[in-house]
């Protein structure tokens, strides 16, 4: 095993840690924006193998990561379920909404997804032949809590208030959309591995508004029966899971879930996160994404701040959220640099 992630994931402290960047191929770069306008809009993006292959690349070639993250959404689940999902400019993206059983009894399940997720797994296919050897290719989902509250609401929300809505007034209602996700989830996640994906990660990233036994049931659950099952079909796989803003839900979720890698935001410190979670294994993590708006030399001490933090056990260095649209790609490699060079 010579792939840095592979084996930081496999549980190894490394001298200086992997990188890679949530959101690493998007509207930061000018060169993303090109092929996004060539696609015509962000589904056709997605589900174009050739050109969802070249988005993700283009990040390796500029920045040497050692990482890629498919390039796709979250949301292409629910609408190979049977939602319609449409992207509004500007404000993101809108599905029909499921909010009664007889909505949800229109959802399709099983196999009926890959025929629409085809697409993603040739992109798959395309990476794998083209990434650099030294290049770890991670697949991903959105997690059933954070992907149910799009689509019970129809969009984001700011306080996933719909869903909320919905777990309080129609538990079975709620449950059986979890459910259904969670299956679906296994299986998008699987057919990725096929295709040859070598990492997976889930993305819960409306995490933090769960609390307490809700957390436990929809978020923690959820992701352990993920995990568990992807592990059973495919042996040695290893899977990243990211409840974001979950604060103290952190603590045992490598135990709970039985992943290999908790990704943890910056809504709290790298020192607890090394305390606190790092000691049950690999953390990724969690430099703030404004630096990659801002750079300067509060860059460099946040990315040494969050290098020497985790230095003592397995980390691949990430952000604690994705990076945004109006980051100066010329910060990127100054993280990188700093990383390589300062660690």
């Amino acid at each position: 095993m010579t792939k840095t992630i592979l084996r930081a994931l496999a549980g190894e402290t490394l001298p200086v840690p992997p990188i890679w960047m949530m959101r690493q191929a998007g509207r930061y770069l000018p060169e993303y924006k090109a092929t996004r306008a060539q696609a015509g809009d962000f589904l056709s993006l997605c589900y174009n193998p050739e050109l969802a292959a070249e988005v993700t690349l283009q990040p390796i070639r500029r920045y040497g990561f050692d990482g890629a993250i498919l390039f796709a959404d979250i949301l292409l689940v629910p609408q190979a379920l049977g939602n319609d999902l449409w992207f509004v400019t500007g404000e993101g993206p809108r599905l029909s909404t499921i909010t009664t059983q007889a909505e949800f009894d229109k959802l399709g399940r099983g196999e009926m997804i890959h025929d629409t997720l085809s697409p993603i797994y040739e992109t798959v296919k395309i990476l794998r032949r083209e990434l650099p050897e030294e290049t770890t290719l991670i697949g991903f989902a959105g997690a059933p809590w954070t992907v149910a509250t799009y689509m019970i609401a129809g969009r984001g929300t700011k306080d996933q208030g719909p869903a909320h809505a919905l777990k309080a007034e129609n538990r079975p209602l709620f449950e059986a959309i979890i459910e259904r996700l969670t299956e679906a989830t296994i299986d998008y996640l699987s057919a990725q591995v096929e295709a040859g994906a070598e990492v997976v990660k889930l993305f819960d990233s409306w995490a933090g508004s769960l609390s307490g036994e809700d957390f436990r049931r929809y978020a923690l659950e959820p992701a352990r029966i993920i995990t568990q099952e992807l592990k059973a079909r495919h042996p040695g796989l290893p899977v990243i899971v990211f409840p974001r803003q979950a604060g103290q839900g952190y603590v045992g979720f490598h135990e709970a879930t039985g992943a290999d890698c908790v990704a943890v935001d910056d809504s709290v410190s790298p020192e607890w996160a090394a305390e606190h979670v790092q000691v049950s294994g690999c953390v990724q993590g969690n430099l703030a994404s404004s630096h990659m708006v801002t750079g300067g030399d509060a860059l460099v001490t946040e990315t040494l701040r969050v290098v020497k933090a985790f230095s003592k056990g397995p980390h691949i260095f990430n952000l604690g959220h994705g990076i945004t649209p109006d980051a100066d790609p010329e910060n990127v490699q100054l993280m990188i640099d700093t990383v390589r060079e300062g660690a």
